[in-house]
């Protein structure tokens, strides 16, 4: 059998370095990379915090909402909305002088917190309204931004 040198021959060109051009990127090239990274990250990172904030409220409204059709489940079997002493637990455990109760009306045996993990305000009026309020992110009534109040249209 016949061994062809030739084939088992590392070619000279194989080691050659390659031109500067060819070897990579240049420190100038990765600074302007950097610079366009930063201006991206500049522009988009505060809308994008901004829409995790406006999130918390919208959150806060959607959880209103389903506690006020709760509260009107509630009512249905009670015939009354719970007192405002009685609160958003009249929900979870029965009232004493809540005769046709049919609860726990709320899954998971306990009133969600608001997203800010604070607890939902309940009032209920004299005209058989109700009031559910979240002080949103400062726990103080009033403000503006995550600070401003979320409540229920009535």
């Amino acid at each position: 059998m016949h061994f062809n040198k030739d084939l088992f021959m590392l070619s000279p060109s194989r080691f050659q370095r390659k031109p500067a051009a060819q070897r990579g990127f240049t420190l100038i090239e990765l600074l302007v990379v950097l610079a366009i990274l930063t201006l991206l990250i500049g522009l988009v990172g505060p809308r994008v915090l901004g829409q995790l904030g406006g999130a918390k409220s919208k959150t806060a409204a959607v959880q209103i909402a389903d506690l006020e059709k709760t509260l009107e489940l509630y009512k249905l079997d009670v015939g009354r909305f719970p007192t405002t002493e009685e609160g958003l637990d009249a929900l979870i455990k029965r009232p004493a002088s809540a005769n046709g109760w049919a609860g726990p009306y709320l899954k998971g045996g306990a009133v969600p917190m608001d997203p800010w993990n604070k607890p939902y305000r309940y009032a209920a009026t004299a005209d058989s309204q109700i009031e559910i309020v979240s002080f949103g992110s400062d726990g103080a009534a009033g403000g503006e931004g995550e600070n401003a109040d979320v409540r229920n249209a009535k």
